[in-house]
This record gives C-alpha cells, structure tokens and sequence, in this order.
C-alpha cells in the first residue's frame, strides 16, 4: 500500500480535501484507525500535536504516523469503510495556533542563533504554551528579550516563508540551523533572508501570520535554558489574561495599572513590619497568659505544673510562644493545641528540670490525629486533619506524664 500523501506538506491552509479510504484498524481504545490515500491531517510529531477535524463528520480525536509513513486517523464513531470516498475537514482555530506556535519558534530559535549562537534542542508545543530548550549558557532577562525583540522585528517585516526539497546532497551545501533527523530527501522551511530548517511541520506563508512573540517565563533546566514562549492568538490571550490580574489588583490600590506593582511592594513591606511587631507583642501577651495559666494549675504530686489546654484558631507559631513562655517557668510542661475547621495544631514543650520526652509523646499523639510532628525531647511540634481527636490526644499525653 503507498504511502499516505500528506497534503499540508504544500499547503498548511488546506482545510478540506476529498480522499479515499484505504485501510482501517479497531485500536483497544475503541477507536479506529483509518488510513486514507491522502491527507491534510497533520500527525503528531516534532514537538507539534496532530490535528482534529471529521471525515463525513465523524470526528477526528488524533492523528498518528505508523511505521509505513501512512498517517492513522482515529476515529470516534462507525468508521467508513475500505475503498469509500470521504471529505476530511480540519480545525482551523487549532490548525492556525500550531501554525503561529511552529512558525515562532522557527523565528525565535534562529533569534537565538543569531545574536548568541545558542542553538535550540527541544521543542514543544503544550496545551496553554510553548517550550524551547536553547544551549544558552549565561541566560539573562535582557539577552532572552533581545531574542525575542529580533524575533518580532522579522515577524512585522512580513518575510516570505517558501517551502522547498532537496536531496541530501543538495542539503549538504545550505546553511541549515539544525541538522536533518532523516535521510532522504528533505522538506526545508525558508523564511526569508533569515532561517534554513528542515521540518515536516504546518507553517505560515508569510511571518506576519505569526502576530507576535511573547516570553513568559525561562529557568535553567538540564544544563539547558528552557523558556516558556506564546505566539499569535495565545500570545494576544495571554495578554488579556495578565492585563485583567493587573487591573483587578490596581482596582484594590484604587492606583492606575502600572502603578501597581509599586504599591503592592510597599504593602508588603508594610505588612511585614506590622507581622514583626505582632509577633513581638505576642511575646508579651504570652508571659502574661502562662502566668495566669500557671497561677491556675497546681503542681501534681510531682511538683510539676501539666499546662494542657486547647485553642481555637491559634497558629504553631502561636502556640510556640505560649509554651516557651510557660516553660520559663521551673518544673513545667506545656502541652497545646490549637483547632481550625479542618487542620489540627500541636506544640509539647518542657522546661529544663523536668523529666519527659516531648518528641516521643508529640509522635503518639500525631498518630491519633492521622498526622505527622516531631522535634526534640524539650520542645515537639505537629499536627494533623482529625479534628475531633485533639483533645483525647493531649488527654492521653498528660495521663502518660502521671504514670
């Protein structure tokens, strides 16, 4: 059986076409894969997802290349069947974003080419953006946004993107950015006085249709610089998205957009200082609750105060200034919690002349509470989401304190 003639291949904007059915095949998933004599699916490959569509309208969930270079059409639906004739449509929305991502990233990655010979060695179109891995060796905000300035610069002047075959031996001799992954002859992108790629992906005829270019985010990964990227229509959503977060916080600063920012660092500078003297004054609201704490608890017979009490809403932090405010004092043991609607907290503290492993208490009662704490044998802190067992734990740890 000849191979499947792939119709995108000549023209990325082909978005129907007549074909026959020249094979199929029932796959596990339900689905079945359907082999035509030709096609305008592009199929999964080079970091770019296939494409959808119907045949006779039967939707088209996802496209595959077996290993007799036929393109399979998985099908949702009663497939035709061999020999029948079908119309394929694809979906262009989906189409044209592969085709603005897959066109950009020709763009970008010669961008990076260009201005620090940092070739690309990954790619990947994913579902909300796209990735890049460039040998980039001393990344930097200001070199990722040169890239990206050039890049838009080529995608506004409208450059004229031809494709083109050659022979291995005709490849030989061009300046390509990468090199082929097959033999053969090859499928070779140009875009105008700018980049020489083989690739057997949806491009854009001319750069223009790419829109724009736009970086979210990089970070080192694998001794690589993989960067985040968004062109044309994600590009444009991705805006939006980040203009209303940033109109919405400015709403809260009554401030105009690109004030912002400006005013949320003061906030939050502001809001540390007050979290520091919070806490510094809880520190003193805390020896006064464990003098009148201490004041109402009588020594056992030990003469050891058990101070075991529970809280509502109290922070581990909280919690930790209490005890060691009640531990200050000699021969005392601080047993705390504190409960919210779904989070149980813990802090077992003992002063310094009083017998007792707090750690070891703190592991069996986070057990109770189907939690997890430790710490060390003065001072143990933990928690867990069985709520209704905090109580019965810290019951339980100041019955073991007697024995």
């Amino acid at each position: 059986m000849p191979a499947t003639e792939r119709l995108y291949y000549n023209d990325s904007h082909l978005i129907e076409f007549a074909a026959q059915v020249t094979d199929k095949t029932e796959r596990v998933s339900g689905w079945t894969a359907v082999t035509l004599d030709r096609t305008a699916f592009y199929p999964t490959g080079g970091g770019q997802p296939s494409d959808t569509g119907t045949l006779n309208g039967l939707r088209v969930v996802e496209c595959v290349d077996d290993e007799n270079e036929n393109v399979l059409h998985m099908i949702q639906g009663r497939a035709p069947e061999i020999g029948a004739a079908v119309t394929g449509r694809i979906d262009w929305p989906r189409r044209l974003d592969h085709i603005q991502q897959h066109t950009g990233q020709h763009i970008l990655s010669q961008a990076f080419i260009t201005l620090f010979n940092a070739p690309t060695r990954g790619f990947r179109v994913l579902e909300q953006l796209c990735e890049i891995d460039v040998e980039l060796s001393n990344p930097t905000d200001a070199a990722i946004e040169r890239a990206v300035e050039l890049a838009n610069n080529v995608i506004w002047e409208d450059r004229m993107i031809t494709i083109k075959t050659v022979t291995p031996e005709e490849a030989s001799s061009l300046q390509l950015r990468k090199e082929p992954s097959r033999g053969g002859p090859l499928r070779v992108i140009e875009i105008e006085g700018f980049d020489l790629t083989p690739c057997g992906g949806t491009h854009a005829f001319r750069t223009g249709e790419v829109g724009m270019i736009a970086v979210r985010s990089w970070e080192r990964a694998k001794g690589l610089t993989r960067i985040e990227f968004l062109a044309g229509g994600r590009a444009l959503a991705d805006y939006r998205r980040a203009n209303k977060t940033a109109r919405a916080v400015a709403a809260l600063f009554s401030s105009a957009r690109d004030d912002a920012a400006k005013l949320t660092a003061r906030m939050l500078e502001e809001n540390k200082d007050l979290h520091r003297r919070v806490r510094a004054l809880e520190e003193i609201a805390a020896r006064v609750e464990a003098d009148d704490l201490i004041a109402a608890a009588p020594p056992t017979a030990a003469d050891t105060r058990v101070i075991a009490h529970v809280f509502q809403n109290r922070d581990a932090e909280s919690l930790k200034h209490l005890a060691r405010a009640l531990i200050s004092h000699p021969r005392t043991i601080a047993l705390l919690g504190s409960r919210d609607e779904e989070t149980a907290r813990l802090v077992f503290a003992k002063s310094a002349d009083t017998v007792g492993d707090m750690n070891a208490l703190m592991r069996e009662a986070c057990a109770m509470l189907d939690g997890r704490g430790g710490g060390k044998p003065d001072l143990a802190q933990g928690g867990g989401h069985n709520v209704e067992k905090l109580q019965e734990a810290i019951n339980i740890a100041a019955s073991s304190l007697s024995e």
